[in-house]
């Protein structure tokens, strides 16, 4: 029997599914899936219509709400909502430095995590569908990489869908994970350029601590190592709404006074471990570059590699007086597979998925051009983490999408702007049904 308990202005519904780990196996190996349903209290959910979130990712369970907030309440006035897990995140089936080498060494390791793409999310979510609606179609929210899931969706089920709404989630249909990231990297450095000037004094802050970590090192409580290209890559946190404002305040109290000296701060190293480790989301590291694998060509660490391509983020010409210190975020490295110890022991299989070159499409553009589902997208103007040229193209390229382009959020819209977000994209599907 399902579990069901309470939360101020929510009832929630524990559900636990059986799937297969490859939807082209349907008789093999099983898997588990959890999902928690969420209905306004009062309401009779056999009257309401479905509506799946898909979080950000990869690699990231679904939201734990401590009662009715961000979107939530807006969704429940009309909507049975289901929190899923995607398969390898929360309590699905999770894969972590503890739970993998159950599957055997690297490789094995590595043909699992295959199945972990948003091909196989879709399959799931098209296998628990009749049991929750009766067949009935239902919609589906996508967040970041919930919003590619939803264009996979479009592409390979869309008889599944009533809706689709996407929030800072518009993939590029056909873009190489290096052709994302030569576009990542000026953003980025927009989104640190905006902060230095809104923040003048993290230059000098920036410099001082990286400095700092290029002489000494150091290392967390929690054990990973903080080199100077991981400190650069509290970047990551630009691209929230209060990112800049956490950032500055995090870099503000960066030392502390001791009797040998400055030291780096327990409060600040303990702040920056919170932020850098994988512990919560090993997924998201292992597979983040495969999710624009899709043209048989390896990813082959493309976030490193076309770094190198914009010297303005070496720290060490900075340190040389070439300019401001540059933050990363949103890129996946090699050396984070030796910094952080949720990821080392996964270093070798993390290797075989960048050199694998078996990924296939994931995007059908003729069948989107072809597309009869009423979609809407929110796309965050400078979206640090989704380019918003590439989402625009694809929103051209299906059939009946509208979109809302705002400045006023940033991509974790959909958190922030919670009611104003979600009612604006009922409004567009509305007018497109």
């Amino acid at each position: 029997m399902p579990l069901t308990y309470r939360q101020p202005g929510v009832v929630y519904t524990d559900h636990h599914f059986s799937v297969p780990l490859d939807h082209g196996h349907p008789a093999g190996e099983q898997i588990e899936l959890f999902a928690r349903e969420a209905v306004a209290p009062g309401r009779d959910p056999e009257g309401l219509p479905w509506l799946v979130y898909l979080q950000g990712g990869p690699g990231f369970g679904a939201n734990r709400f401590a009662g009715a907030s961000a979107w939530l309440p807006r969704a429940l006035e009309e909507y049975r909502v289901l929190l899923l897990d995607q398969r390898g995140t929360g309590r699905s089936t999770p894969a972590t430095r503890q739970t993998l080498p159950l599957r055997g060494g690297p490789q094995a390791q590595a043909d699992y995590l295959v199945h972990f793409r948003s091909d196989s999310i879709v399959r799931d979510c098209e296998a628990i569908r009749p049991a929750l609606t009766g067949g009935a179609p239902w919609t589906v929210l996508g967040q970041s990489f919930g919003g590619f899931c939803a264009t996979h969706y479009l592409s390979a089920a869309p008889e599944g869908l009533a809706a689709a709404l996407i929030t800072g989630g518009l993939p590029s249909l056909d873009a190489h994970a290096d052709e994302v990231y030569r576009a990542a990297y000026p953003r980025i450095a927009r989104k640190v350029g905006g902060h230095y000037a809104r923040y003048p004094m993290d230059v000098e802050r920036a410099w001082r601590i990286a400095g700092h970590v290029e002489e000494r090192g150091a290392v967390t409580d929690g054990g990973y190592l903080l080199t100077v290209e991981a400190f650069q890559s509290l970047g990551i946190l630009l691209g929230g709404g209060d990112g800049s404002h956490r950032l500055h305040y995090l870099l503000e109290h960066a030392f502390a006074r001791t009797s040998k000296g400055p030291v780096l701060a327990d409060a600040f190293l303990s702040q920056v471990h919170a932020v850098l480790s994988h512990a919560e989301h090993p997924l998201y590291a292992l597979v983040h570059e495969s999710i624009y694998a899709q043209d048989r060509r390896p990813t082959a660490w493309s976030a490193e590699r076309v770094r190198a391509e914009f010297p303005e983020f070496d720290a060490r010409r900075s340190f040389a007086g070439a300019g401001p210190l540059l933050f990363t975020g949103e890129t996946v490295h090699p050396w984070m597979f030796e910094a952080d110890p949720a990821l080392s022991p996964l270093r070798e299989t993390a290797e075989l998925l960048a050199e694998r070159t078996d990924w296939t499409p994931l995007y059908d553009a003729d069948r989107l051009a072809r597309n009869e589902v009423p979609v809407a997208a929110a796309v965050y103007h400078d979206d640090m983490y989704v380019d918003t040229a590439h989402s625009l193209d694809t929103a051209r390229t299906v059939r009946g999408l509208r979109t809302w382009v705002t400045d006023e959020f940033e991509h974790d819209g959909v958190r922030v702007g919670g009611a104003r977000v979600l009612d604006r994209l009922l409004d567009l599907v509305r007018g497109a049904a």
